[in-house]
């Protein structure tokens, strides 16, 4: 006997927001009458946290796993045990999506150390002959927009001096540029410029890295980890001088979020501008971002 067993959201883009009501459909296809003892549908949504082998030790973040915070978790009886007929069933649900007591809900962000997730699980129940089945169906979470606030725009000059290192080996070049806001919306893209005013040696290329920093404390331990989102050339070759480049980048959405700091982790980003010369030295000027979703 052929059964399967599925979960169809009503949304198509699966995305929804806090006090909004989940609704689809749990369908059932089989070739003929299927008896079984119960199905029931669940709700969570939770934090994973991962200490990072770099801060901790291996053995360490292997067995130290930061206990899951649970944000969500609701649970129903769909249909009590009996038979279903052949063929098609569809069984609509509807839970709504309210954070558990004290807790808060966090949009879905997919990281290296830290994983906020969401979705469905439906499962039936069997006799013993015959195999339990069960589905899970992920879904998104968003927070409401918010207004709008002003921009933070931000002037910049990198030269030798201006590096963090103060590093010597770098060749005399001076590039100033402008971010038009450090505040951004996710739903927005990072707009800006650069022009190169000098430079002693040829620009092999120039780039725009986005940079996640992730960070878990608890009693186990504590780990900030930076790590690469996507890395965007805006620069090929020797770029010439006295020219606005445009500083362009969509923020992509599994992972990144607006920036979140909590009591027991942080989510924050940073923007790198990336010059790297022929020779294969490069330089790097760090600019820390505010996400949010406006």
């Amino acid at each position: 006997m052929s059964v399967t067993l599925d979960i169809r959201l009503k949304k198509a883009d699966k995305v929804y927001t806090e006090g909004e009501k989940v609704t689809g459909f749990i369908v059932v296809k089989s070739n003929s009458d299927l008896k079984h003892d119960g199905i029931t549908l669940s709700m969570e949504g939770s934090v994973n946290l991962q200490l990072s082998s770099k801060n901790v030790g291996i053995l360490e973040a292997f067995y130290n796993s930061v206990k899951p915070i649970q944000l969500v978790y609701v649970s129903c009886e769909v249909v009590s045990s009996g038979k279903l007929p052949s063929g098609t069933t569809e069984i609509p649900f509807e839970l709504p999506l309210m954070p558990k007591q004290n807790r808060e809900l966090y949009e879905t962000y997919h990281g290296v150390f830290i994983n906020i997730s969401y979705s469905l699980k439906c499962d039936m129940k069997r006799s013993f002959l015959s195999k339990d089945l069960q589905k899970v169906q992920q879904f998104m979470v968003q927070y409401k927009q918010q207004k709008t606030e002003l921009p933070r725009p931000v002037s910049f000059k990198i030269s030798p001096q201006s590096l963090a290192s103060g590093s010597s080996a770098a060749p005399d070049f001076l590039i100033r540029g402008k971010m038009d806001s450090t505040r951004c919306s996710v739903a927005k893209p990072l707009t800006g410029f650069l022009v190169l005013e000098k430079c002693a040696k040829p620009i092999r290329s120039v780039e725009l890295q986005l940079v996640r920093v992730e960070t878990c404390g608890c009693a186990e331990g504590y780990s900030r980890d930076a790590t690469e989102i996507q890395n965007i050339q805006i620069g090929d070759g020797d770029i010439p001088q006295n020219i606005e480049i445009p500083i362009y980048m969509i923020f992509p959405r599994l992972f990144t979020c607006p920036t979140m700091i909590k009591l027991n982790f942080k989510i924050e980003f940073e923007i790198n501008i990336v010059v790297v010369f022929q020779d294969d030295h490069l330089v790097t000027e760090n600019f820390p971002i505010l996400l949010t979703r406006e």
